[in-house]
C-alpha cells in the first residue's frame, strides 16, 4: 500500500478545517520550475525519527503498525510527517525500507535524534555532511524542533521567573532561525515546522489539573508563540528557500473543530504505558481500552502520548507537509 492510500478519505474530509491558515510560504513569487530533490534530509527531535533496525523496519514515536500476522512491525503503515515529504518525491529512508520492496541505496536520510533541542541542529548537519556529502541545491531538509527546549524551560518555572523562561526560548528561536539559514546558504531548501501549540497537549490538561488557577498552559502558549515569533522573523523571508508549516495552527484548528472533523478525541492519550512503557514501543495492540473500542483503527485519536502525535496526527502533519512543498516556489 502507497502512503497516498493511506486514510484518504479522513485527509480529503479535513481538508476544510486544516486549510485555514495552516500553510504559509515564506515570501512571493510565482514558481518557474517545479523542485525535485535528490535527497530529503529530516532534521529535528523525534517526531521525525525512525529508529534503525536489523529489517530496515524501524520504530517511530507514535502509534506503530503491525503486520497482518502481527508478528512484525509494519513501519510503511502509520507513516510519519516525513516519510510523507520523502514520498512525493518518489524517496524513502533507510529505517523504513524494508524487504520485498525494498529501494537500492536509499539517499535521503533521517538526522533527527529524540530528545533533541535546537542546539543539537548544527551537529546533525555535520554529521550528514561527514557521512554523506557537502549540502546542495538538490537537497530537502526538513526541521521540527523546538519543543524540548520550550518543556525544559517550563520545568524551571518557580511561579514569578516567567520572564525570564521566555527570554530562553526567544534566544531558542533565533538560534534555530539562524540555524535554517545557514543551511539554506548551501542552497538546500528547508521545509520549516513550527514549534506545535503545545498548550493544547495532555500534557497541560493534565498540569493545569496539577497547578489549578496557576495558569500553566497559558504559559506553556506563551512560551511556544514567542519561540515561534523569533523563529519567523529571524528566518529568510523568501519562499524560494525556506517553506514554513505552521504546525502550532493545525493543533488549534483540529482542536477548534473537533465536532466537524474525524478526530473525536483531542485531550487523552491513546497509548497505554502499562503495555508498552516506552512511547517508540506503541503499538496497535498496546494501545488502552478506549482507544481500541471500535477496533485498533485509532484514526479517531490525535495525541499518542502527552506530547506527541498519534499516528493520525503525523498523517495529518504529513499531509499538511506535501501541501507545502507543492505550493511553495522554491
Amino acid at each position: 500500500m502507497t502512503l497516498s492510500m493511506i486514510r484518504t478519505h479522513r485527509v480529503v474530509l479535513l481538508a476544510a478545517v486544516l486549510s485555514a491558515g495552516l500553510l504559509a510560504s515564506c515570501g512571493g513569487g510565482t514558481q518557474v520550475q517545479k523542485f525535485y530533490p535528490d535527497r530529503v534530509l529530516a532534521l529535528g527531535d523525534e517526531n521525525s525519527v525512525i529508529l534503525p533496525s536489523a529489517d530496515a523496519n524501524g520504530r517511530k514515536f507514535t502509534i506503530n503498525a503491525l503486520s497482518t500476522d502481527k508478528l512484525k512491525l509494519d513501519c510503511k503503515t502509520n507513516p510519519i510527517w516525513v516519510q510523507f515529504v520523502a514520498s512525493a518525491y518518489g524517496l524513502v529512508f533507510p529505517e523504513c525500507n524494508p524487504a520485498p520492496d525494498a529501494v537500492t541505496a536509499p539517499t535521503s536520510r533521517i538526522g533527527a535524534v529524540a530528545n533533541a533541542k535546537v542546539a543539537d541542529i548544527a551537529q546533525q548537519v555535520t554529521d550528514f555532511v561527514a557521512t554523506n556529502g557537502a549540502l546542495n541545491d538538490k537537497d530537502l531538509v526538513t526541521v521540527f524542533v523546538g519543543a524540548n527546549d520550550i518543556l525544559a524551560q517550563y520545568a524551571a518555572f518557580n511561579g514569578t521567573n516567567q520572564g525570564d523562561l521566555i527570554a530562553v526560548v526567544e534566544a531558542a528561536g533565533v538560534a534555530l532561525g539562524q540555524q535554517v539559514n545557514s543551511i539554506t546558504d548551501s542552497g538546500a531548501r528547508v521545509l520549516l515546522a513550527l514549534s506545535s501549540d503545545l498548550s493544547l497537549t495532555p500534557f497541560a490538561i493534565a498540569e493545569e489539573a496539577a497547578h489549578p488557577a496557576e495558569g500553566r498552559p497559558a504559559l506553556i502558549k506563551a512560551m511556544v508563540d514567542a519561540f515561534n515569533a523569533k523563529v519567523r522573523v529571524t528566518i529568510v523571508n523568501d519562499g524560494r528557500k525556506i517553506a514554513l508549516l505552521k504546525t502550532n495552527e493545525m493543533v488549534q484548528n483540529l482542536v477548534a473543530n473537533v465536532n466537524v472533523n474525524s478526530l473525536t478525541n483531542v485531550v487523552d492519550v491513546a497509548c497505554d504505558t502499562a503495555k508498552a512503557a516506552a512511547l517508540q514501543d506503541c503499538t496497535t495492540e498496546t494501545l488502552v481500552a478506549a482507544a481500541t473500542a471500535t477496533g485498533v483503527d485509532v484514526a479517531t485519536w490525535l495525541w499518542a502520548d502527552p506530547l506527541h502525535f498519534s499516528a493520525e496526527g503525523q498523517l495529518l502533519l504529513g499531509s499538511a507537509a506535501t501541501s507545502q512543498i507543492s505550493n511553495n516556489p522554491f
